[in-house]
Parts: structure tokens; C-alpha cells; sequence
């Protein structure tokens, strides 16, 4: 078998224009022609061997071979700006503090800390797990430099929309559809305390459908609201990112639930001109997201 060596930087073309959902995107983000970014694409599939990608529609969408080369692409591109960093950016110092919400706590805080530690270890990361009204006093105060917060009305000087979260009801992961109920009793919620965006939006989607509810459980982290959802005392509304294996989303067809749509999710920065370290982990935090984002 012949060795191959891929180029990254079509690598690089490839994994944007995944990413952003059009190559044509793509182009004009990295500067160049779409006759360039096809040549890179049609580089790309002669050293592979294989299609990566088909035509659907109007666009292009990823073959089986496409999805097993986006995996390694993002891995490869990943080890190149690490080493990159650490060559370069390595004379870093001081301290980033970091607000996330608590669903990112396991599925996205890990690797973000991983990769900055390794490319930055003279820098120290403070974090702080917190809901939403919290992480954006703390950025309005200064007493946070970078927050990923969702999108609920309320802005900060200096944020940006880095995309946007499915709405999910959740169940126990054996347990019967949520509604109707067999024993004609309201909906029983599990939710955090109030005030909560997403509290806000189970309520107001169920007055509108009609559906009668109780707030059966709250709870002031989303540990104990696990808890309550895996023992059977009701359905809660989050994300799908970082549910553990007791609980599950449930899908639409399982119940009358209505379909909840979308959440905003914006990075927030304490300063218009912030420092190389928290611009550094604003970056590598942008890239796990949205690697989390295409990969659920």
C-alpha cells in the first residue's frame, strides 16, 4: 500500500467547509477563489482514493469515507495548531477565567483544558460553572474574561453567536412516553429553580399546546436534576450535550410533547482587545464546540 500524506492545508479547506456548511463560505473566509477550494477538494479525493463528498441538491453533503476523513482531518489539524502553539505561543503567561455552563462541564470543558494546558502550560485557568444571569454579571463586572453562556435576550458588549443548541425533552432511559399520561394527571417537570430559560420555555410551550403540568422537582444543579428524571418523578428540558446514561432524549415521535426548536449560544468577552491568552482559549474553545456541534 502506497504512503500517503495529506496536505493540511486542504485539510483545512475541507474541515471549514463542513463546518460552515458551504465551500463557498469556506472560500471567502480563508481568502480564496471557489475554483481554488474545488481544486483543493478534487486534491483531496485523489489522495484519498475515495469520494468524500456527494452532490445533494443544490450542495454537497459527506459520503461514509467523507465522515471517517472529517474525524481525522479535525484530529490532524488539531496536532498541527497544537504544535504550532507551542512552538510560537509557548511564552504565554498569566491567567484566563473561563464561565461555562453546566451541561459543557464533561462534554466540552475536558478537552478545551486538555489542549490549552498542553500548548500553554505557563498560563493558569481559573473556571467557573455557573447558569446563565451569573456568567453574564460576571463578564458585565470583570470578574470572568470569557464566558459561553446561552442566548437569551440579555447581551454583553463584546459577544458573539458561535451557534446554536437543540432543545430536547428528557426522560428516564427506560421509561414509558411522557404524554399523554396513562393516569390523566398533569405533566410533572424536573427543572432547575427559577429563574431558568429553559424552565421559561417547557412552561410556555406546554400552555400553548395545551397541556396541562406541574413543577413536580427543582434543584439548583443539573446533578440533581438527573437524579429526579432517572427515578421516574418527571421529564426535564436541556440539551442532549452531556446527558449521562440514565436519562435520554426522547425523540418526537415518543410522546405529544411539542417540538422546542433552538437555543442560542454566544461567547462572551470581558474586553473589546482581550489578551493573546484569552484570545488563544476563546479559539480553541470556538473549535471543540464545533466539533461537539457536528459531531451529536
Amino acid at each position: 500500500m502506497r504512503r500517503i500524506t495529506f496536505d493540511l492545508d486542504v485539510l483545512r479547506t475541507f474541515v471549514a467547509g463542513v463546518e460552515l456548511g458551504s465551500f463557498a463560505r469556506a472560500a471567502d473566509r480563508l481568502g480564496r477563489s471557489t475554483s481554488a477550494v474545488s481544486a483543493q477538494l478534487k486534491k483531496l479525493e485523489d489522495q484519498a482514493g475515495v469520494a468524500v463528498l456527494r452532490k445533494s441538491g443544490r450542495g454537497m453533503v459527506l459520503t461514509e469515507s467523507g465522515e471517517t476523513m472529517l474525524a481525522y482531518a479535525r484530529r490532524l489539524l488539531e496536532l498541527n495548531d497544537e504544535a504550532a502553539a507551542a512552538l510560537h505561543g509557548g511564552a504565554l503567561e498569566g491567567w484566563v477565567r473561563l464561565g461555562l455552563q453546566e451541561d459543557f462541564g464533561e462534554s466540552l470543558l475536558t478537552d478545551v483544558l486538555g489542549r490549552f494546558a498542553r500548548a500553554h502550560p505557563r498560563v493558569k485557568v481559573e473556571v467557573r460553572i455557573a447558569r446563565n444571569a451569573e456568567l453574564l454579571e460576571r463578564i458585565g463586572n470583570g470578574r470572568l474574561d470569557l464566558a459561553l453562556a446561552w442566548e437569551a435576550g440579555a447581551s454583553t458588549a463584546h459577544m458573539e453567536r458561535v451557534g446554536t443548541v437543540p432543545l430536547r425533552w428528557i426522560g428516564d432511559a427506560a421509561g414509558a412516553p411522557a404524554w399523554p399520561r396513562a393516569d390523566g394527571e398533569p405533566l410533572p417537570l424536573v427543572m432547575l429553580e427559577a429563574p431558568c430559560i429553559m424552565r421559561s420555555a417547557a412552561t410556555a410551550a406546554l400552555d400553548r399546546a395545551n397541556i396541562p403540568w406541574r413543577i413536580a422537582f427543582t434543584s439548583a444543579s443539573l446533578a440533581g436534576i438527573w437524579a429526579a428524571v432517572a427515578a421516574g418523578l418527571g421529564v426535564s428540558l436541556r440539551t442532549p450535550y452531556g446527558l449521562p446514561p440514565s436519562v435520554r432524549a426522547l425523540a418526537l415521535h415518543e410522546s405529544a410533547l411539542p417540538a422546542m426548536g433552538e437555543l442560542g449560544l454566544c461567547l462572551h468577552r470581558a474586553e473589546a482587545e482581550p489578551s493573546p491568552a484569552v484570545e488563544r482559549l476563546a479559539a480553541i474553545l470556538t473549535q471543540q464546540w464545533q466539533g461537539l456541534a457536528l459531531a451529536a
